[in-house]
């Protein structure tokens, strides 16, 4: 396995101190172990993606517990579609790697599996590359993917947004893309707390083209969460951008917020013919 270099597309081959490819471009392996592939001139802010405070609050709720049953899914899906062994896994939008490296765990215990993570987020990818040492991870914008044509058996695409021509140049063949956006109720407390009228989620599936939609679930339970709780899943949804100082006033004087989750699962499979894309594209 190798990256392909962001600049110039051709493969990035190992040295001493991180990557290269031979034009010569040069990108250092953190001392964590992860490696930036997001070059100054793909970012559209100067520290693109989740701020320390933002990742911090998700790695709390996290590992609270609150998503467990979306985790637990998640990894049951590639269980019953992924072979037993040499296996090549992309989770695109990982943030501190709560998913990545549970599906690792499963896989890796199953056989030879090699999992890749991937976040615009240089604060989110160094604290998953610190703690969670089976899953390769990288810095690196989700539109323009920095790994070789049909590498991967699957791809994870957790509310992140990514082009279906990078997904299909990099998923094999008769590979899968699973997909986990907001269901039509999730968090509709939290709407209904900020704008004066709540809608519900749109249901409309996104059209990815080059796959065929094999399969749709539904994952949907309530939560009881404290003042703390509340607080941090709010920071780490978009809603956390229109919320009012009154809004964070109420979840802070709330012991006991119930909300509900509402997740949609789309599994996706790659058309067997080629997409005709390269990797100097």
């Amino acid at each position: 396995m190798s990256y392909l270099c962001p600049l110039c597309h051709q493969p990035l081959l190992p040295d001493a101190s991180g990557w290269c490819c031979e034009n010569r471009h040069q990108f250092d392996r953190a001392k964590e172990g992860y490696v930036n592939l997001l070059p100054v001139q793909h970012k559209r802010s100067k520290q693109p993606g989740d701020s320390a405070d933002m990742m911090q609050a998700r790695r709390e709720f996290l590992d609270a517990g609150h998503y467990q049953p979306l985790q637990e899914e998640v990894c049951a899906i590639f269980q019953r579609i992924l072979p037993l062994t040499n296996v090549s896994v992309l989770d695109i939008g990982c943030g501190e790697g709560y998913y990545t490296h549970a599906v690792a765990d499963m896989l890796q215990r199953q056989g030879e599996a090699e999992v890749h993570a991937l976040d615009v987020s240089r604060v989110a990818v160094r604290a998953g590359a610190k703690r969670y040492r089976n899953v390769r991870f990288c810095v690196a914008s989700s539109h323009r993917l920095p790994f070789a044509s049909g590498q991967f058996d699957a791809v994870l695409r957790i509310y992140a947004p990514c082009k279906a021509e990078e997904l299909a140049r990099v998923v094999k063949p008769a590979g899968y893309v699973l997909t986990v956006t907001p269901g039509p109720r999730h968090l509709l407390q939290f709407k209904e707390l900020i704008y004066q009228e709540a809608r519900l989620h749109d249901e409309t599936p996104e059209q990815l083209q080059g796959f065929t939609l094999q399969e749709q679930h539904s994952l949907n339970y309530p939560m009881n969460l404290n003042s703390e709780e509340s607080a941090a899943l709010l920071q780490m949804t978009p809603f956390a951008w229109r919320a009012r100082p009154e809004v964070w006033g109420v979840l802070a004087t709330t012991p006991s917020f119930a909300v509900e989750t509402d997740f949609t699962l789309r599994l996706w499979q790659r058309d067997e013919q080629e997409t005709g894309l390269h990797d100097d594209e």
